[in-house]
């Protein structure tokens, strides 16, 4: 133990600007009438009003240590009436606290140091908040481009189900005692076409997912893929995607016929930009239930892991799929980037079968320079100078991902009967 006069002079004083945010003033000297405010203290410029007293950020710091340390402070020159102003306060201390009580400070009011911690806590959320979180939508955009997203906005929230509430009819993959064993319609469609084996170890995706789904009273059930490496851990569980597919496929469709600008199309049309769109566009809206430090999407009830056997993601991230949500993610997108991404993919007048292509091009062209006035408005200058670059970056490569997967689809369509009808329809050819 420290004896009462072993406290360094540094040990009160030399910390004040770490108390800075201890406690905040409980009025602001901007609020009094206008004079200049002094510390009742030391005479320094005071800040605000600190333990009932109005004092300097320096005096509210060194009383506030002071009182929690509990320190008995003796006067050095032994008379106990130094006079305390801006130069001297730091030479004596007892008397420095003496006229802090004097002056009316009160212990009683100094906040715990979990309370100080919980207040420091709330400021840097504030902050980050205020730098993370968009502006107002109205401030820098034209009425137009205001109208344009809050129609997107509209469309997403009446066509995406978040919480896969209405997610119910699925089938879910069998869990067998070998580990190993297909389903029986996988078994038969195997003995049928020998080849189709091989074709499923190509097409397919050659890692390990798991699925979790809670139950409605509490209840978690988990199934987890085979533990062999040979192709077919993922065969199991195809039905089940193709059924969460269908139903992602649904809402973006149904997200597409609310868009005005989508129903002005001739149906021709429509047709096309969903066959060529619908896919990546559920990517997209995949990506915002993605977590990048687990690898698992929460859909509601159920969720998705990609596992990767040796432990951690580097593997995983040399998928194209794994790759993409991670990256995408990276970027941080507000709900109306995201939005403005699905109809930018949606209106690409390059889809196989498109008549009005300079229509879709300009329509095109609109939720682009909409997108990109939304992030010069929404976003801190220079730290995003570069996001509508990287996003425009992130559809191109959206674009390679679908083109790869409908041709894995199209090849083994025919031969495995998990591919629902919709997945048929729209992975069909278009230049028929």
């Amino acid at each position: 133990m420290r004896s009462e006069e072993s406290w360094s002079h540094v040990d009160l004083v030399h910390r004040e600007e770490a108390d800075s945010v201890s406690e905040r003033p409980t009025i602001n000297v901007d609020e009094e009438d206008g004079g200049f405010q002094i510390c009742r203290v030391c005479g320094d410029k005071a800040n605000g009003y600190h333990f009932n007293v109005m004092t300097c950020e320096g005096c509210k710091g060194f009383f506030r240590r002071a009182m929690k340390r509990n320190v008995r402070l003796r006067c050095p020159f032994r008379k106990g009436t130094c006079e305390i102003t801006r130069k001297t306060r730091r030479q004596c201390q007892a008397c420095r606290l003496r006229k802090c009580l004097e002056s009316g400070m009160k212990k009683e009011m100094i906040m715990s140091d979990a309370a100080v911690e919980q207040r420091r806590a709330l400021i840097k959320r504030k902050k980050r908040e205020k730098i993370e979180a968009p502006l107002s939508v109205g401030q820098g955009l034209t009425e137009e481009q205001q109208a344009l997203i809050q129609e997107l906005m509209d469309a997403q929230t009446k066509t995406f189900d978040t919480t896969f509430s209405h997610f119910k009819d699925f089938r879910l993959p069998a869990v067998r005692n070998s580990g190993c064993e297909l389903p029986e319609f996988l078994q038969a469609s195997l003995l049928e076409d020998p080849a189709a084996w091989s074709q499923i170890m190509k097409d397919t995706v050659p890692m390990r997912i798991s699925l979790k789904l809670r139950g409605e009273d509490g209840s978690i059930w988990n199934y987890q893929p085979p533990s062999t490496s040979d192709g077919k851990e993922i065969i199991p569980l195809l039905p089940h995607l193709a059924d969460v597919s269908t139903y992602m496929f649904k809402g973006v469709i149904n997200f597409a016929k609310v868009i005005s600008y989508f129903r002005d199309l001739p149906i021709e049309d429509q047709i096309s930009l969903l066959k060529g769109a619908t896919f990546e566009m559920c990517l997209l809206r995949f990506n915002t239930m993605f977590d990048t430090e687990t690898g698992t999407w929460e859909c509601g009830r159920l969720a998705y892991c990609f596992e990767d056997p040796d432990g951690g993601f580097q593997k995983l991230l040399l998928d194209p799929l794994m790759k993409f949500h991670s990256m995408l993610k990276s970027l941080h997108l507000h709900k109306e980037e995201y939005v403005l991404m699905q109809a930018i993919s949606l209106f690409s007048p390059d889809r196989p079968g498109v008549v009005q292509r300079s229509v879709v091009d300009q329509l095109q062209e609109r939720f682009a320079l909409t997108l990109k006035a939304y992030i010069e408005c929404c976003r801190p200058y220079p730290a995003h100078r570069f996001l509508f670059m990287k996003i425009m970056a992130v559809l191109t490569e959206l674009r390679s991902i679908n083109a790869q997967q409908t041709q894995h689809l199209l090849r083994i369509q025919d031969t495995h009967p998990f591919v629902t009808p919709l997945m048929q329809e729209l992975f069909s050819s278009t230049d028929s």
